[in-house]
């Protein structure tokens, strides 16, 4: 078998892996903070900010529908002046909780990439926005970390690679902003 063969099969069975209720409680309750005009602020570090961007971006503009409100969202990983200044300022870990405690409102939802689940700033974030009564939602890879356990939903990766979890990752953000744009039922 070619490596190319083996890395398509081991994503493929990972995603097959995944469990189906929770990816449909994240998609309601991202429909959720929609009507209700909620704020939907995403988080994560290195490849996993990246995806914070890439599904802002999805859900702000690809979700877009006559008759329905407009997704509220806000990827906190792409300000970076902000997140420099408080890194500088106050440390690296607070450059979303800061973030948040100036933006987030009780009924707003955070979701949080984290391959490994342990990032001090996403943790933090997380905390924060616990206290803040905001819905927690954790994309996470491994055995879920300190992640798992701040989570209203927490949605694990079944694998060790960091590359296939966010190849896992990715996949996610877009099974669920095409569901909510197309109206599928889950």
């Amino acid at each position: 078998m070619s490596y190319i063969q083996w890395y398509l099969d081991e994503v493929s069975n990972i995603l097959h892996q995944l469990p189906q209720d929770q990816i449909a409680e994240i998609i309601r309750t991202l429909e959720l903070a929609r009507m209700d005009g909620k704020h939907i602020f995403l988080i994560g570090n290195g490849g996993s900010a990246a995806t914070a961007s890439h599904f802002a971006n999805d859900l702000l503009k690809s979700t877009v529908t006559e008759g329905k409100p407009r997704m509220k969202v806000f990827a906190l990983t792409d300000n970076i002046p902000i997140m420099m200044a408080y890194a500088n300022d106050c440390g690296y870990e607070t450059i979303f909780a800061e973030q948040l405690d100036a933006l987030a409102e009780p009924g707003d939802v955070l979701v949080a990439f984290s391959g490994s689940g342990r990032s001090p700033n996403v943790i933090r974030a997380m905390d924060l926005a616990r206290e803040r009564g905001l819905t927690t939602i954790g994309v996470t890879g491994r055995d879920g970390g300190e992640m798992q356990e701040r989570c209203d939903i927490c949605l694990i990766a079944p694998c060790q690679p960091m590359e296939q979890i966010e190849d896992v990752h990715v996949v996610l953000c877009h099974l669920m902003y095409s569901a909510i744009r197309d109206e599928k039922p889950l």
